[in-house]
């Protein structure tokens, strides 16, 4: 477990490391906050606020921390606490919403969705950047990070939304 949470501590410091480094060469001289720099603080406030239910117990149509979370249960509580965006219920209705991101494209923060059900956008979870997301995987399992590398992950990645920035 103390392997698991450092792992994730160090997503998290380098996913904000990442944001910062990019923000800083993207700032724009003029006063007031940029949409990079909206986008950015709502992507690590995101991130945080994810990171925070790593652990929770997996529970089909679970929409809260206390009872259990389901994928689109977790990513709809963390986008809800976090920036006050309502996301609808299921992960096929999430993959409507936003805009479409190549995977090439991703930034933390992002949707990423996967065929694990034998139907396309079955599951979500949120991309953390490095090729990491954040997600509720199964019944049995807790909230936890993995490598959108895996073979697993590989096979069934559907394509990924932004939602973060639609102001």
């Amino acid at each position: 477990m103390r392997k698991t949470f450092a792992r994730l501590l160090l997503a998290a410091v380098v996913a904000t490391a990442s944001f910062t480094a990019h923000a800083a060469e993207q700032k724009p001289a003029e006063e007031g906050s940029s949409l990079l720099e909206r986008y950015t603080n709502a992507a690590q406030d995101v991130i945080l606020q994810g990171l925070k239910l790593v652990g929770v117990n997996y529970r089909r149509g679970g929409n809260d921390e206390d009872n259990g979370l389901d994928c689109s249960g977790f990513v709809r509580l963390v986008y809800k606490e976090t920036i006050g965006t309502l996301l609808p219920r299921t992960a096929k209705e999430m993959s409507e919403v936003g805009e479409h991101v190549d995977a090439d494209e991703l930034k933390p923060g992002d949707l990423v969705f996967f065929n694990t059900m034998k139907r396309a956008f079955s599951h979500v979870g949120i991309y953390l950047g490095d090729n990491h997301f954040l997600h509720a995987p199964k019944p049995g399992a807790e909230v936890r990070v993995e490598s959108m590398q895996s073979s697993y992950w590989v096979k069934r990645y559907n394509g990924a939304r932004r939602v973060l920035g639609q102001d």
